[in-house]
């Protein structure tokens, strides 16, 4: 029973990118009608809302299993019924959610042209890439790099993203994909910010804290992971990682502990602090926090006047009119 359901996970997760774009037409549809004051507003919104969870198990079977990634698994599976659930809580009548799904269109806006358009992929992930290894370089490492590499259990993309790494005689390498490229999360916060009313100087602001940033700590994950696996540097507790992660390849234990474990546990951290310094210049994203904390825990929080501001999400005062 088991195997059927994740065959039929897998058999859906062709279909992910066609949903991709449809949630962001549909959330982008929505936000224009809620832009002109449209009565049609709601119930587009609420359609793209749940257009959106089936995107999110379309992909789940990548993340969970083709990955082996427990947080974005994870991540991805609460996410399915919280799409849902935002939908449901827009239907009834919570407006501020129009505010997360315009960040919505304005994330996908921005990921999925790179997410789904070769030419746009391969030119980031060169540069992503190139970076990464002059980074290397810097502290004593120079693996080559190479495109097209045939290994053991297929062939890497046909353009230079590929680190190749001989340790004790062992061919081990290492492709920088779209997801190690950071354009997701720097997607998220670009969302976040152009979905507020903030006058523009702000949001440049906003911008300029936490843009540079992730792209900056992403490198610094690519070579920490790059060197880790190359290296073997995290060959630790051999056979609880592979276990756990259910691989039977040694060599993998280091990639699985640079990035799997540390490398995502550390990002969850370090878009906590970023987030907590674009709030500081950009309040009105606290209605977004606001409006998950509440999907999570059913309890309301008014996050915005603890932290002494008096700025609604719609730019005016709050207790104002």
């Amino acid at each position: 029973m088991l195997d059927a359901v994740l065959a039929a996970l897998a058999w859906f997760g062709q279909f992910s990118d066609a949903l991709a774009w449809l949630s962001v037409l549909a959330f982008s549809a929505g936000a224009l009608l809620s832009w002109r004051g449209s009565r049609f507003a709601r119930p587009a919104t609420v359609a793209a809302w749940v257009v959106f969870g089936v995107f999110w198990l379309s992909v789940f079977h990548h993340f969970a299993f083709v990955q082996k990634s427990y947080i974005e698994g994870i991540g991805t599976l609460v996410a399915i019924p919280a799409s849902l659930y935002a939908g449901f809580l827009l239907a009834r009548g919570r407006d501020s959610l129009f505010v997360l799904s315009r960040a919505i269109a304005a994330m996908g806006i921005v990921f999925f042209p790179f997410e789904t358009i070769p030419v746009l992929r391969e030119f980031l992930i060169e540069a992503v890439t190139h970076q990464t290894e002059l980074l290397m370089g810097l502290i004593g490492f120079d693996p080559a790099v190479v495109s097209g590499a045939k290994v053991p259990g297929g062939t890497h993309p046909p353009y230079r993203s590929t680190f190749w790494f001989v340790t004790d005689g062992h061919t081990i390498t290492y492709t920088i994909l779209i997801a190690c490229t950071g354009i997701g999360s720097m997607a998220i916060f670009a969302g976040l910010i152009a979905a507020t009313t903030a006058p523009l100087s702000r949001k440049l602001r906003a911008l300029a804290v936490s843009i540079p940033v992730i792209y900056a700590l992403n490198l610094v994950r690519n070579v920490f992971i790059g060197i880790g696996f190359g290296k073997q540097k995290l060959d630790v507790f051999p056979n609880i990682v592979m276990a756990l992660f259910g691989a039977s390849d040694p060599y993998k234990v280091s990639y699985f502990v640079a990035d799997r474990v540390l490398a995502q546990s550390l990002s969850v951290v370090a878009l906590v602090a970023i987030t907590w310094v674009v709030v500081r210049e950009l309040p009105e994203v606290m209605v977004v926090i606001e409006d998950v904390l509440f999907m999570a825990t059913g309890t309301e929080y008014d996050l915005q006047s603890a932290l002494g501001n008096t700025v609604r999400a719609d730019g005016g005062e709050r207790g104002g009119t």
